[in-house]
């Protein structure tokens, strides 16, 4: 099958959507399938498309659907889409109606879309492969890691705040990995590790390097304000890291509802009161761990690849594909 996966962050851009684009050709391939990457379609033949991103791929959508009427569309949501873009613009919700089966990253996604599309919507969770070889977590310190690019939506510096709060014998201190996405993010990265001792900003790592900081950190936090299943939750997981996590429906969805790792978004003092309680209570930081190990299955390679064969399949049956204009 030739497929097209639309992605409109650019080719060599840090976005998660561009990985998540590029992680989805590798394993697409690896199933037998020829896969292009392309900001826009523009009637090349395909297959099948795959828009990543509902409102930014809406112009791709129309022109593929106008083009090939009965022929295969899957749109893939992001978590602007679910939880910004579909309740404030008409356009998302018509690239939905138009699709023939809509992909989430975790499963409360359902409860952002109408009954018609929730029925066409399929979960695939991101997998991460283990992180091989032994890292040494430092004696000295109790790590915690920040994984993310430097943007208001990922509330970046919440755990550097929340380190600020920390009682003056906690051997907590931050390390951040992730780009600066603007001139002002970076010289309020910089200013606060001029004023806070605990917190260090790497500036953007490798992928390899990232997964290594990860595994000898004690503890990963994601503050994000805003989610749509973060990869940076099944490679913690995976790799035995537990996770700090704003309670948002992006990272509940992976987490689960009852997971004991989560603060408010936003708040600060929430967030510190957690870390001080992960690095002095040996039995809610066992808890944490148990709880990731619980949900590292829910990210194995195999189970991603099984579920994207399993809807391939559907859409590849006779009738699968609708005519919509």
């Amino acid at each position: 099958m030739q497929i097209r996966i639309i992605c409109p962050a650019p080719p060599g851009s840090l976005y998660g959507n561009r990985v998540t684009a590029m992680r989805w050709a590798r394993l697409l391939k690896e199933l037998g399938h020829r896969v292009v990457i392309a900001a826009d379609y523009l009637n090349e033949r395909c297959d099948l498309l795959i828009a990543l991103h509902a409102r930014r791929s809406a112009g791709a959508v129309f022109r593929y659907r106008k083009c090939h009427p009965r022929a295969p569309l899957v749109v893939a949501l992001t978590g602007t889409d679910l939880y910004r873009d579909l309740r404030h613009f008409r356009r998302p919700r018509q690239v939905l109606d138009l699709a023939d089966r809509v992909v989430s990253l975790q499963p409360l996604a359902s409860a952002e879309l109408s009954p018609p599309v929730r029925e066409k919507l399929r979960v695939i969770y991101q997998s991460a492969e283990l992180t091989h070889g032994v890292i040494k977590k430092p004696a000295r310190f109790f790590d915690v890691s920040v994984v993310g690019h430097l943007r208001p939506v990922k509330d970046p510096f919440r755990a550097a705040y929340a380190a600020r709060r920390l009682p003056s014998g906690s051997h907590i201190r931050v390390l951040h990995a992730g780009q600066a996405m603007g001139e002002a993010m970076e010289r309020q990265a910089r200013k606060e590790e001029s004023r806070n001792p605990r917190y260090h900003w790497l500036g953007p790592l490798s992928r390899a390097r990232t997964r290594r900081l990860i595994l000898q950190s004690r503890i990963m936090v994601l503050s994000s304000r805003l989610e749509g299943g973060a990869n940076v939750i099944s490679e913690a997981a995976v790799d035995g890291t537990p996770i700090l996590a704003s309670r948002i429906p992006g990272s509940i969805g992976l987490l689960g509802k009852d997971y004991p790792g989560y603060f408010p978004a936003g708040d600060t003092q929430a967030l510190s009161a957690l870390l001080v309680r992960t690095e002095n209570d040996a039995g809610f930081y066992r808890e944490l761990k148990q709880c990731s190990r619980r949900v590292a299955q829910l990210f194995r390679p195999s189970e991603e690849r099984q579920r994207w064969r399993d809807l391939l399949a559907e859409i590849s049956r006779p009738g699968a594909g609708q005519t919509r204009l």
